[in-house]
């Protein structure tokens, strides 16, 4: 199993990526949860340009990836599981949740640090939210997050089957949660209790402060339960909650040069943790 996935992993996350980004944006065309505020073609071009970019900036960057590091970990007996005997499933089940504890600590990490958030705040001055923003990334922030990542992969030791199975589901959940989408009430709110929704993740896109540092989570919505980040709903409503932030609102602010630009401007305004306007 575990060869397969080393010799066709690109074929697996290709396939699985376009599949659920296909359906996604089925679903936002067939039932869009809000109307969008700029044209999808504006938005559309910029977000997939930078998820390409991005996309041969890690293959250049990281031939092998978070996978290649599992293999060499497990070569060289590196890491928790590579010491200890356990069942593949508990393997799995137990990197995908302190993965997922790692990517939501990272989150956190890029909001409160001003630098770190320079290169994350592209992701929030989307002026609309769906499927595309779950892909809009800065290239810089990409590459510091497979590096945390493959450090993570080294101390747990985890396997090519476990990472495969956590980025799958980071990738999936991430376009999901951020699908103009509406899912009944009470589904929702079971499905909340143990996945990130589009409305729990909608309320971190908020143009209000304190509500973009809420609900950090891209998959498991534990963390900001446990961690005292959760928010249940945006104060104005999913209605008429303005989407990104003050400083980029600007048509000409979504190009996809203004966007691999943006770390460089010098609009940190007060989201950074802690940071008021005037330092």
């Amino acid at each position: 199993m575990q060869d397969f996935i080393i010799l066709y992993e690109v074929e697996i996350r290709v396939s699985v990526f376009g599949g659920i980004f296909f359906a996604m944006a089925l679903w936002e065309l067939v039932a869009p949860r809000r109307s969008l505020q700029v044209s999808k073609f504006v938005r559309w071009s910029s977000n997939i340009g930078i998820l390409v970019i991005n996309t041969i900036i890690l293959r250049l960057a990281f031939p092998a990836a978070a996978i290649g590091v599992s293999v060499f970990a497990a070569s060289h007996n590196w890491g928790l599981f590579n010491v200890l005997t356990w069942p593949i499933w508990v393997e799995v089940l137990l990197s995908v949740i302190v993965l997922d504890l790692v990517i939501y600590s990272q989150h956190v990490m890029f909001h409160a640090v001003p630098s770190l958030w320079r290169v994350h705040r592209i992701h929030h001055a989307d002026v609309d939210f769906d499927v595309s923003t779950g892909v809009r990334f800065h290239p810089i922030e990409i590459l510091l997050s497979m590096l945390i990542k493959m450090v993570a992969v080294c101390v747990l030791g985890a396997g090519p089957l476990a990472v495969i199975v956590f980025e799958l589901l980071l990738n999936g959940t991430s376009m999901f949660n951020h699908g103009n989408v509406r899912l009944p009430q009470l589904i929702d709110k079971f499905v909340r209790l143990v996945l990130v929704t589009p409305d729990m993740h909608r309320v971190h896109h908020s143009l209000v402060v304190g509500e973009t540092n809420s609900n950090f989570g891209f998959n498991l919505s534990c963390w900001d339960r446990v961690f005292g980040t959760y928010q249940a709903v945006p104060g104005a409503g999913h209605e008429s909650m303005i989407v990104g932030l003050e400083a980029f609102r600007e048509l000409r602010r979504q190009s996809l040069w203004d966007l691999l630009l943006m770390p460089l401007m010098d609009e940190r305004g007060t989201y950074p943790f802690g940071r008021r306007e005037s330092e």
